[in-house]
């Protein structure tokens, strides 16, 4: 990675978690003048991406750092980790406010809110804050090919639909009087707090347990060493992930009265091809002469 790169990794990873200061402390205000809970539900929003700005910068950080003596496989799986404790996090917020919003759903004498206009600014505000925020990193992730930051941005992207949601419920308040809409706009919120969280939980579960890759990536490297020259089969395909980075060890087969140097120009090769397929992969190909390996030869991935 050049240092161009970097300091433009850096750069969006410090604005991610610059702007999410800045809009949990927008909306704290906010939600003190308003008392609305569908801002209580964006704010919670925000102390996520606040955790996630922040994970996101220490795994560019840790980026440019090759693995040590203690953890000959870098530092990743402490994104999983991170990404757990997050999710139990979001899921135990988003159930807090989905109890108070049926409260007041269910309330004869629902709480109405206040100072509508404070919330519609600080709302609107917050969305010129997420645009401009999403705008950049999409522009650094196409300049320097980064994931973390391409997932960040895809992250804030998906902020502003709860953001509008809780503009909406500000102005029907403000125009008719409907304080209700709040309290369904944050049961909506929280319902998708928790699905995300859900989602997000289960793939840091499945990391740290060393589930394989999903099928399509199997399918592709597949693909790729069926296809590769001088291999006549392969076996044993084993994949998992860690935070961000793909593990890949298989064996391959080839001729056994090849040279040694001849067998390792071989998987050498699938071994970059692989590495170019799945970029920051880590790959470990085991070569096998033809018919004493483990006979499965071009078969499906084993998982």
């Amino acid at each position: 990675m050049t240092d161009s790169h970097t300091r433009l990794n850096l750069s969006a990873g410090i604005a991610s978690v610059s702007v999410a200061l800045m809009l949990i402390a927008l909306k704290l205000w906010g939600l003190a003048m308003t008392g609305a809970l569908s801002m209580a539900a964006s704010l919670v929003d925000n102390a996520l991406d606040l955790l996630v700005s922040v994970g996101a910068l220490v795994a560019i950080v840790y980026a440019a750092r090759p693995a040590d003596e203690d953890h000959a496989f870098g530092h990743t799986s402490a994104e999983d980790l991170a990404a757990l404790f997050q999710a139990l996090v979001v899921m135990a917020s988003a159930a807090a406010i989905a109890t108070f919003a049926v409260m007041r759903l269910m309330s004869e004498s629902p709480a109405s809110l206040r100072a509508e206009g404070a919330g519609i600014i600080v709302m609107v505000l917050s969305i010129l804050l997420t645009g401009a925020l999403v705008l950049w990193q999409r522009h650094v992730a196409r300049r320097t090919g980064n994931r973390v930051v391409a997932a960040d941005s895809l992250h804030y992207l998906s902020d502003l639909m709860p953001a509008i949601g809780t503009l909406f419920a500000l102005w029907a308040s403000a125009q008719w009087g409907i304080g209700q809409v709040d309290s369904v706009v944050a049961l909506a919120a929280a319902i998708w707090l928790a699905w995300n969280g859900g989602k997000i939980g289960l793939g840091a579960w499945h990391a740290l347990m060393d589930r394989s890759a999903p099928p399509e990536v199997l399918a592709r490297i597949g693909t790729i060493a069926t296809g590769w020259p001088g291999a006549r089969g392969w076996h044993d395909l084993r994949t998992r992930t860690a935070g961000s980075r793909l593990f890949i060890s298989m064996h391959i087969e080839i001729e056994g009265a090849l040279s040694l140097n001849e067998a390792h120009a071989i998987a050498d090769g699938l071994e970059h091809a692989l590495r170019d397929a799945f970029p920051d992969s880590w790959v470990i190909i085991h070569t096998d002469p033809v018919g004493l390996g483990s006979g499965r030869e071009s078969k499906a991935p084993l998982r």
